[in-house]
């Protein structure tokens, strides 16, 4: 099993979330949870139709960590 790094990002009326490591790879959802579940249904259609056109499917490689900051004045 492999872990891929996925960003969901807070739009103006929707989520909108991708794969680092697999440019290309997007979704969005109207919650965080549906655009997870959609994010994974594009994962799997992405790495089949890399596999169809003969590419290598790249291994995880993004490193996700939080940063906390002190309040900003």
């Amino acid at each position: 099993m492999k872990r891929y790094a996925i960003v969901i990002e807070k739009g103006a009326t929707n989520y909108g979330g991708y794969v680092p490591d697999l440019p290309g790879c997007v979704a969005t959802g109207a919650t965080v949870e549906e655009t997870e579940r959609l994010l994974r249904e594009a994962i799997a259609l992405h790495m089949e139709g890399m596999k169809e056109d003969g590419l290598p499917i790249p291994e995880p490689s993004s490193v996700v960590d939080y940063l906390e900051l002190e309040a900003c004045v």
